[in-house]
């Protein structure tokens, strides 16, 4: 339990900094639209913060150590944010500077974001199924 503690303590912290990053890089440059850096504090803090007090609460009650399925959510879910919230930084930051992209290069930071998410997805699959087994076992 301790260990989701510790996780959600790390994404709290990061969407802390992504807010701040936020607020003083638009300011810095005078920008007052929408931005995707609007959205890293918000992607952060539940999907990374809220989801971790979850897995701790769900870890406190249910057997999660044994279980190949949580194991590999562990592994794909972590990959996924990080790199969701890091593709909406590098969109945001092109964005806030007005910096003009090829249509490759918007492409691929797209398509790069898309693959967080597409990892984001299949950990939420993988955690619902290693639960709906660990519940299984529990009765």
């Amino acid at each position: 339990m301790k260990r989701y503690l510790n996780i959600s303590l790390a994404y709290a912290v990061a969407a802390m900094v992504g807010g701040v990053f936020y607020r003083e890089f638009t300011k810095w440059n005078g920008f007052t639209g929408v931005t995707a850096l609007g959205k890293v504090h918000v992607h952060l803090f539940l999907l990374g913060m809220v989801m971790f007090l979850l897995v701790a609460l769900f870890a406190d009650r249910l057997d999660l150590s044994g279980n190949g399925r949580f194991h590999a959510f562990m592994r794909i879910y972590n990959v996924g944010v990080p790199l969701t919230a890091c593709m909406l930084i590098v969109r945001g930051v092109t964005q806030v500077l007005a910096t003009p992209l090829s249509p490759g290069v918007d492409s691929a930071i797209s398509g790069i974001a898309g693959i967080g998410h597409i990892l984001v997805g299949v950990g939420l699959v993988l955690l619902l199924l290693s639960l709906r087994q660990a519940a299984r076992k529990a009765v």
